[in-house]
């Protein structure tokens, strides 16, 4: 029997229900509208900026504060978090007390850069660490009972940072030591017997600080730990220097850029730009960055080479680059992984296509879509997992098989819980090992129990109703005209971030656009510029598109109207500055 349209679906903005990438445009509510405007008229803010502060849930008395974010004001007190205070003062007696201390890191940029901050912490007080990164293949994530038991031997102190919570029988295995676990991935019924578990995501927390990402959580226990210090005279260190190190995990950990995060990031890019640490300077350079860093070059160009050591490289080698005051040792180490994120690139281009053909067969519809294959680097299983999740906005797993076991990554959507289920097939046996956190998690799996382990995890996810949406709908935040986007307003815009997950930068739409220029740049890439045929033309940039829906469609125009859309972006190009659209998407005016 036919059935009627969705009445309640709100009409496609400039009526465009299938894009060129097959998505449906989906613009401000009239609530939103009529907010924007009336916060212009309070603020004597450009229209555009007070669509993207709306958009963030902010309030015409409160967009100053917003817009200029104080990490005075901001941040917690360390004190609100478990087990803090017993975390810092057991750091500063260690210090006090010229004992050897073990620093154990996840690969990752977080657990990188977390490691970095207490190096660089306890430098400045002329206390080394020993640095141990377990090796991604071997040992797998986190701690493990031969590798904390050697470092019980030869230190007092282990400090355990982007893991730890459910390392129960490694903690155990450090006899003779202290451990201290700072940490924000999601915590089971019972915590391992540690000195202190320093974790906004424990289950006896409010869940209020679950947001940081565990270079934050390092940041409030140095923090802390200062505090102490300062309260019996001794020397501090300057915490606000090492925001770098905090602002680069953050974003490429993928924590949602809200409350504290924003502050910390904000002014993290600040510190970065001095150029101040060897190596990040280094990791620029090697990346050809040649601008004051924004949240995208973090998450897109350092923290991916920050990354290749764990994923297919040295796994320490991230960590020794951020943590080293030596910028001769800073250049070597960035030229390496620049040079293994190359490699890894082209590793992840086979997983991913087989990985996608495989999920493609099984059907890109369930709850869940997954892949799993021999020989697939572990290194790699979670970005292709990202990419798979994009593809298809529902959450995916990608499982890499060697000598009848998996270990594998899944990334998972808004409103999903992903981690949560993970440890639940943990609990029920059907998992091996698993953790993580609400957007991501890893596994390990028998081969054998492969198939009913996912087809269960599909079942609980869709109990939280993952399958049941199609291709993302492109939200925008509103209509924008070629000759009102001035530098000044993107430098208004921008403002409103930094922009990442969770607070996505604002797309606009140029309506009934005519196309001057649509040619490849690069390898694959569209350059166009475009206007209304009277005013101003802005140019725009399409990455990787030339081949797909949307490059056909533009290359080949033949002087059609088109609605555009993206984000906006300042384009530095031999001193000069222009905008540019970042462009997502397109449809035929009608």
């Amino acid at each position: 029997m036919d059935t009627a349209p969705d009445m309640d679906l709100p009409r496609a903005f400039l009526d465009v229900a299938a894009s060129a990438t097959g998505r449906r445009w989906v613009g401000p509510t009239g609530e939103e509208d009529r907010r924007a405007e009336a916060m212009a008229q309070q603020t004597a803010l450009p229209l555009p900026v007070c669509r993207t502060l709306v958009r963030r849930g902010v309030d015409p008395p409160d967009a100053p504060a917003f817009l200029a974010p104080s990490l005075r004001d901001l941040l917690p007190d360390p004190r609100s978090l478990c087990d803090v205070e017993a975390a810092a003062a057991r750091l500063n007696r260690a210090v006090a007390a010229d004992e050897r201390i073990a620093i154990f890191a996840d690969y990752d940029v977080d657990g990188g850069a977390s490691a970095a901050l207490l190096i660089d912490w306890l430098r400045e007080l002329h206390r080394p660490a020993t640095l141990y990164v377990p090796d991604r293949i071997d040992e797998g994530y986190g701690p493990n009972v031969p590798a904390m038991s050697a470092l019980a031997r030869d230190h007092e102190l282990i400090v355990c940072v982007d893991c730890g919570t459910l390392s129960h029988a490694p903690i155990a295995a450090a006899q003779g030591a202290d451990v201290l676990v700072l940490d924000h991935h999601l915590a089971g019924e019972t915590l391992p017997d540690a000195l202190a578990v320093v974790n906004p995501n424990r289950q006896d927390e409010s869940g209020d600080l679950g947001h940081l990402c565990a270079a934050g959580v390092v940041f409030l226990v140095l923090v802390e730990a200062n505090r102490q210090r300062r309260e019996e005279g001794l020397a501090i260190p300057d915490l606000l220097t090492r925001l770098d190190l905090v602002a680069l995990a953050t974003v490429a950990d993928v924590a949602p850029l809200i409350g504290v995060n924003r502050a910390l990031v904000r002014q993290g890019l600040k510190v970065m730009a001095r150029r101040a640490r060897p190596g990040l300077a280094a990791l620029a350079d090697v990346a050809g960055l040649d601008a004051a860093p924004t949240a995208y070059h973090l998450g897109y160009l350092l923290g991916p080479r920050v990354n290749a050591g764990g994923r297919i490289g040295a796994a320490d080698l991230g960590a020794r680059l951020l943590a080293t005051d030596d910028p001769n040792e800073a250049a070597a180490l960035a030229e390496r992984l620049d040079r293994l994120n190359a490699e890894r690139r082209e590793i992840e281009a086979r997983v991913q296509h087989e990985a996608m053909a495989q999920a493609e067969a099984r059907g890109l519809d369930a709850p869940l879509v997954w892949a799993a294959g021999d020989g697939w680097h572990p290194g790699v299983v979670g970005i292709v997992a990202s990419r798979l999740k994009e593809a298809t906005n529902r959450p995916a797993v990608v499982i890499g098989l060697d000598n009848g076991t998996g270990k594998g990554s899944g990334r998972s959507i808004s409103g999903v819980d992903l981690g949560a289920s993970v440890q639940r097939l943990v609990a029920e046996g059907l998992l091996t090992k698993g953790g993580g956190h609400r957007m991501a998690a890893g596994l390990t799996v028998d081969e054998a129990a492969l198939e009913p382990a996912m087809a269960r995890l599909s079942a609980l996810l869709a109990r939280q109703g993952a399958g049941q949406t199609g291709p993302a709908d492109l939200r925008l935040d509103g209509l924008l005209m070629p000759g009102a986007a001035t530098v000044d307003l993107v430098r208004e815009i921008e403002a409103c971030g930094p922009f990442g997950a969770a607070a996505p930068a604002p797309r606009f739409a140029f309506p009934d656009m005519i196309l001057t220029q649509a040619r490849e740049v690069g390898q694959g890439h569209l350059k166009i510029t475009f206007g209304d045929g009277t005013g101003p033309r802005l140019d725009g940039i399409a990455f990787g598109v030339l081949e797909g829906p949307l490059g056909t469609l533009l290359t080949n125009h033949g002087g059609a109207r088109f609605h555009l859309a993206g984000r906006l972006e300042i384009n530095t190009w031999q001193g000069r500055q222009s905008v540019q659209l970042k462009l997502e998407d397109a449809a035929p005016a009608a």
